[in-house]
């Protein structure tokens, strides 16, 4: 999980304002933040399993907010794929 100070940064630098945690910037950069320390944890604990569903749930949510930036705004889609390093 992502801690409150570092949502709030999060929202600050990819929302609209620093209280727009709805913008579909946010939560896609909070989703990342949380995938990626997610994934520490199951480089450590490989068979916690039970997590891992959340895990997958995580990156599905995330996968249908980028998609629908994709088809709504692109460049919106491509400055925060830049930003937050997601495409390779």
């Amino acid at each position: 999980m992502v801690s409150n100070t570092k949502k709030l940064e999060l929202i600050k630098s990819f929302g609209k304002n620093e209280k727009d945690s709805g913008s579909i910037e946010a939560q896609i950069a909070i989703l990342t933040e949380d995938i990626e320390s997610l994934k520490l944890h199951f480089e450590k604990n490989k068979k916690d399993l039970h997590s891992r569903r959340g895990f997958i749930a995580k990156i599905n949510h995330r996968k249908k907010l980028l998609a629908y930036l994709r088809k709504n705004k692109f460049t919106s889609y491509a400055s925060l794929i830049e930003k937050l390093n997601i495409r390779k």
